[in-house]
């Protein structure tokens, strides 16, 4: 009998802001076979293209199904990649230093950078557990190599210990898949859901063994403990805007593919299942601050609050219920811009020799009274470490207590006390850096320290980023309204 297909299964038009990232990518390869375009040229080419992909999703109806089956445009789906282009948006001008770093000057950083983005937006995009792994491998493997371009030796250390645990990762994830179609007789979720219901527990060690492996694999992109340890030193080896990039684009992927994973086994009331949660939240959000207090670099703080972050994201697979999942887009949207601009601040004053600390490119001395010598830079970056600490009325702030709220209203009490609790310890090391750069007396004396790399697009994302740090309060509420609905629309 042969193979008849319906062209209309395809749904060409759920797959445009996929489509749009990839090809131009291409593009961006093709151009620089024809005539070898400038740094200046690639950026805003590329940036055009994210721009179109966010049109294009943005102008999509909701709730539309593509190719064969595949894709999944749904709610969730559409926060996902809105999320994912607005954060790589805010990246890409960050590539336009005042300094010369290398990297930036080849079109395959550009092209590497929109293969990652459109790998990202079909992982959100889809319920089929064998599409979900070549997506994440596709970004995962350019990642990989853009963190190596940065050209240093600890850039090239961080690409090849990502690369190993990550494709360790990516084994948990192929092995627990292919358990997960055995215990169920699907790779698409929602079928493999009916089925476990239609089942029972027949296969329950099959299911056990899987899900296991499953968690440890998605565990690792959101540096859930004890899959961290990779985590502090890529993000030392990367530069700046790419470390504060991954602390965004990587998670809200991992925590989309949990949502769709783990949120059914925990509605059907599966106690190991909660259970594993509860303690990978808890020791994530507990072991990323204490981790974070004792460190002495600003970028390794940084990179250790983000495990904090990824635990309070967890909470929200736990709780399981529409004002979770609304508060955890909420609150992953206010991370977005206060830790990417936390990072650009350290981009700024990147130099390419160690002129601070033998090891360390941003050492807390570095910051010592910094408000004498750059005043504004010094208060921007204030703003960012009292939004990253939950200070109301900065943006952090609101999206911890619509968690919290959330988590008390589905009866997690004691796990609301333990975010409350991780959240004054957070407060400590934010401010830390604030008494380094307002109440100690300058190590420098230059203003170039501070601003070796500041150029105009990086005003302009800065200001981006302290204005939504700032004034998210006005804006929060519409958050909420517009997740909700998306997410309520779609089931969630």
């Amino acid at each position: 009998m042969p193979i008849s297909i319906n062209l209309a299964d395809l749904n060409l038009p759920t797959l445009y802001p996929v489509f749009i990232t990839t090809i131009g990518a291409l593009l961006v390869l093709i151009i620089d076979l024809i005539a070898k375009p400038t740094k200046i040229f690639n950026m805003l080419f590329s940036m055009a293209v994210i721009v179109a992909a966010l049109f294009s999703l943005l102008n999509m109806d909701i709730n539309q199904i593509g190719f064969f089956g595949l894709i999944s445009m749904d709610g969730i789906a559409i926060i996902g990649q809105a999320i994912i282009l607005i954060a790589s948006a805010l990246f890409l001008p960050l590539s336009l230093t005042s300094q010369r770093f290398h990297e930036f000057e080849y079109s395959e950083f550009f092209a590497l950078f929109l293969f990652l983005v459109s790998g990202f937006q079909v992982m959100v995009s889809t319920d089929n557990i064998i599409l979900m792994f070549i997506s994440l491998e596709t970004a995962s493997l350019a990642l990989y190599t853009i963190i190596a371009m940065h050209n240093r030796d600890r850039s090239i250390e961080a690409a090849i210990k990502y690369f190993t645990m990550g494709s360790l990762a990516a084994a948990f994830f192929a092995f627990g898949g292919a358990l997960f179609y055995l215990a169920t007789g699907s790779v698409e979720l929602e079928k493999s859901f009916f089925a476990l219901g239609e089942l029972g527990m027949q296969n329950f060690e099959i299911l056990l063994i899987s899900l296991a492996l499953l968690v440890a694999a998605i565990g690792f992109k959101l540096s859930m403990v004890p899959l961290h340890t990779w985590t502090p030193d890529v993000y030392e080896g990367a530069s700046a805007p790419l470390a504060g990039y991954m602390s965004i684009v990587p998670k809200i992927a991992g925590f989309i593919v949990a949502i769709r994973m783990f949120e059914f086994l925990v509605a059907s009331d599966l106690e190991w299942i909660k259970t594993i949660l509860w303690i990978a939240a808890v020791a994530t959000m507990t072991i990323g601050n204490i981790l974070a207090l004792v460190q002495e670099s600003v970028k390794r703080m940084l990179a250790f609050s983000s495990i904090s972050h990824a635990g309070f994201g967890l909470v929200a697979i736990l709780v399981a219920t529409n004002d979770s999942n609304t508060a955890l887009f909420v609150y992953w949207t206010l991370f977005m811009f206060a830790n990417l601009g936390a990072f650009t601040m350290l981009w700024i004053s990147r130099h390419k020799s160690k002129i601070f600390h033998n090891r360390f490119d941003h050492p807390y001395t570095k910051f010592s009274g910094m408000v004498h010598i750059a005043p504004i830079p010094a208060v921007i970056m204030g703003v960012f470490m009292l939004s990253l600490a939950g200070v109301p009325p900065f943006a952090l702030f609101w999206g911890k207590f619509y968690l919290i709220s959330a988590t008390m209203a589905a009866g997690y009490i004691g796990l609301a006390l333990i975010m409350v609790l991780n959240s004054a310890i957070a407060v400590y090391y934010y401010i830390k850096l604030i008494v380094y750069m307002f109440l100690r007396e300058p190590s420098y004396a230059n203003r170039t320290i501070y601003m070796h790399n500041v150029t105009a697009p990086f005003k302009f994302i800065l200001a981006i980023a302290a204005f939504f740090s700032v004034f998210a309060v006005f804006m929060v509420n519409d958050l909420l309204i517009i997740f909700s609905k998306l997410l309520g629309s779609s089931g969630f």
